[in-house]
C-alpha cells in the first residue's frame, strides 16, 4: 500500500508573510493619539518581570550594576515601578541589562510592538530565515519542473 503524502496548504501564509501583514497592520492602526504611549504597559511589564523572577530587587539591581557598570540600587528599580512615581522612567539603554537579569524580554517586546516589530532570539531568528530559503528554493524546483514538463511537452 502506498504512502499517503502530506499535502501542503499553499494558500497557507509563511510565518514570514504572516509577520509582515501583522507588522502592516499595526503600523497602519499606530496613527491614533496616545497609541505610542507605553509608560503604564512598560511600568506594568517591569513589575511583572520582577515577580516572575526568582532574584530579589536588591540582587536584580546588582545584577545591573555589575552588567551595565553603573550603580543601579533597589530604591531606583522602586521608583520605575512604582505607579506614584511618575517622573521616574527605566532608561532605555538600561533595558536590556534589566532583561538579562530578570530573564524577562517582556520590557522589549512592549516597544518592539508598539512600533509593529518582532524580535526573536538569536537561534529562532536564523532558523526563521533557513526556512524562508527552504521554502524559496522549494519554489524554485516547482518552476524549473514546470518547464521541463512544458519543454517536454513541446518537444513530442
Amino acid at each position: 500500500m502506498p504512502k499517503k503524502r502530506n499535502q501542503i496548504d499553499t494558500a497557507q501564509l509563511s510565518l514570514f508573510d504572516h509577520l509582515t501583514r501583522l507588522t502592516e497592520e499595526k503600523r497602519a492602526a499606530a496613527g491614533s493619539e496616545g497609541t505610542m504611549n507605553v509608560r503604564d504597559r512598560l511600568r506594568r511589564a517591569l513589575n511583572r518581570a520582577i515577580k516572575e523572577c526568582s532574584l530579589s530587587r536588591h540582587q536584580i539591581a546588582g545584577e545591573m550594576s555589575h552588567l551595565l557598570g553603573v550603580e543601579i540600587t533597589k530604591a531606583v528599580i522602586d521608583a520605575w515601578t512604582a505607579e506614584s512615581k511618575d517622573n521616574y522612567r527605566i532608561p532605555a539603554e538600561y533595558l536590556p541589562a534589566f532583561c538579562r537579569a530578570t530573564g524577562s524580554n517582556d520590557p522589549i517586546e512592549i516597544l518592539n510592538d508598539t512600533v509593529g516589530m518582532f524580535s526573536m532570539p538569536g537561534p529562532d531568528a536564523l532558523r526563521s530565515e533557513i526556512q524562508r530559503w527552504k521554502e524559496k528554493l522549494s519554489e524554485a524546483r516547482s518552476e524549473v519542473r514546470k518547464r521541463e514538463m512544458f519543454l517536454e511537452e513541446m518537444t513530442k
